[in-house]
């Protein structure tokens, strides 16, 4: 069966959403400036930004005014709590199982995390399983978490397609692996790279839809 590995967050999910939803309210619970809102997302950078340096940051910025714990339980639970899965998305993954398809999340991250995300938005029943790069050791782009992912599914990595909306942790993983992939660009250009995807989609579901279509 051809396998499939998804990234996660911005992704099949619209991680920064969520965040973004979850800073919102925390700011409103603690009386901060919502104009800080643009601060906060570029120290975060996507989720890329190490939680303990996003930590330290906001407890800089606001430790005088709110606890140090309320802001460890915003990093921990903000956009776990938030995700949802796009109907688009759900159905792009029951095409690709009913095709024969094998899917894999492999994503960084905490696994705590990110397995909340992955139950609370019922991916665990669409998809075959999942690799997250505290588990295994080993993050995006490195190549032993995508060889960890085709162990779980029991197949070959060879001919496998990577779809992700990271071009130096999706996209140059796949290139390094000489896998097909999907750039998720949700609008975005293509930055200036050594390499480059195999197909560029806007959005997941049209990603999914581009591999199930392939030779």
């Amino acid at each position: 069966m051809p396998l499939l590995l998804l990234d996660l967050d911005n992704t099949l999910v619209d991680r920064d959403a969520a965040f973004r939803g979850a800073v919102a309210d925390f700011f409103t619970e603690h009386g901060l400036p919502v104009s800080d809102l643009p601060w906060v997302m570029g120290v975060d950078a996507g989720g890329y930004t190490p939680r303990p340096d996003v930590a330290a940051a906001l407890v800089g910025r606001y430790g005088d005014i709110v606890p140090t714990a309320a802001v460890r339980a915003l990093l921990d639970t903000g956009s776990a709590a938030r995700v949802v899965l796009a109907d688009a998305t759900r159905r792009a993954l029951d095409e690709a199982g009913a095709d024969g398809w094998t899917c894999v999340i492999v994503t960084n991250g905490r696994t705590a995390q990110q397995e909340t995300k992955i139950r609370n938005t019922g991916l665990d029943a669409l998809v075959h399983g999942w690799v997250v790069s505290e588990s295994v050791g080993h993050k995006k782009p490195e190549s032993e978490i995508f060889h960890a992912a085709a162990a779980v599914a029991g197949i070959p990595l060879s001919g496998a397609w990577v779809i992700g909306d990271s071009a130096h942790a999706d996209i140059a993983g796949a290139d390094a692996l000489g896998l097909r992939s999907v750039w998720v660009s949700a609008g975005r250009p293509w930055p200036p790279q050594p390499f480059a995807p195999t197909h560029v989609a806007h959005d997941v579901a049209s990603a999914i839809r581009h591999a199930l279509g392939s030779p």
